[in-house]
């Protein structure tokens, strides 16, 4: 079975927008994830997007929320599609619109679909122009009405926009038994779990689901577990209060310093320096 590749993209120091043409039949050369939030909002056609081992059809009208550190890539299976990518961190979230937005604080946490109603779809594509042409003007103006933008986007899809909410967990392979260890890991993360635990859930021996799981997925069992982990610390220490040693803790890492260091390999920053340069 294919090895999955993924990249990794470095940081933004402010709202991007990019408009893209694609026609039908372009996959991705590989997954990426990014420490940014990504809010792909669909003009024309339709497109897949893979969100780990989770599957979005999104087609004109459709918006998808992608949170910080989630693997992910696009396909357009169905024709050519015109999409449009709003590329913004927790800091630039201004106001209150959080407690407009379904689950309010949780929102941002999670994968969101949504749907803007056709008699709204033309108001929707007029903002989005708005903010593709601040892209393009880029002087020191931009990032302070793109941050406006981007509020008065958000507060208009929460007025007219019908919400899904999805969870991504797992990683994409067809493999049942590497789906079910992915998926134990991803709700238990938070636990001291063991090999022993993640194989007895896929009902094999700890060393036989090692070495399938690494070739179903192209990353070790134990290095799978330490990216989720990671994936939430990130994300928890954006948007909670809670101190580094109480964020460790609450995602699973028994260790501090192991998970400083482990952090800081990842991210290239300390998780202090990560929570102060993503809330600006």
């Amino acid at each position: 079975m294919a090895r999955i590749k993924w990249t990794v993209l470095r940081d933004i120091d402010r709202i991007h927008i990019d408009r893209q043409q694609r026609e039908g039949g372009y996959v991705m050369p590989a997954h990426h994830y990014h420490p940014y939030y990504e809010l792909c909002c669909i003009e024309q056609g339709a497109c897949r997007f893979q969100l780990e081992d989770r599957s979005y059809d999104l087609h004109t009208g459709d918006a998808l929320l992608i949170p910080p550190q989630l693997l992910h890539d696009t396909s357009y299976p169905f024709g050519a599609c015109r999409r449009i990518g709003v590329y913004f961190r927790g800091s630039d979230l201004v106001g209150d619109v959080t407690d407009l937005l379904p689950g309010r604080e949780s929102f941002f946490s999670q994968v969101q679909l949504f749907h803007v109603p056709e008699d709204h779809h033309k108001t929707c594509c007029e903002l989005l122009s708005r903010m593709a042409f601040e892209e393009k003007t880029d002087d020191d103006r931009s990032p302070l009405l793109l941050r406006i933008q981007l509020l008065e986007l958000l507060t208009f899809c929460s007025r007219v926009c019908s919400f899904q909410q999805e969870s991504a967990l797992e990683i994409r392979t067809t493999d049942r038994q590497v789906r079910a260890a992915a998926r134990y890991i991803n709700e238990h993360f938070r636990q001291q779990i063991s090999s022993a635990d993640i194989a007895a859930a896929a009902g094999f021996s700890p060393n036989y689901l090692s070495r399938r799981f690494r070739a179903a997925a192209g990353i070790g069992l134990h290095e799978y577990l330490v990216f989720v982990r990671l994936r939430s610390a990130a994300l928890e220490l954006v948007s909670t209060d809670m101190s580094v040693t109480e964020i460790a803790t609450h995602c699973g890492f028994s260790d501090g310093n192991y998970f400083k260091d482990v952090f800081k390999r990842k991210y290239g920053v300390s998780p202090r320096e990560y929570r102060n340069l993503n809330r600006g």
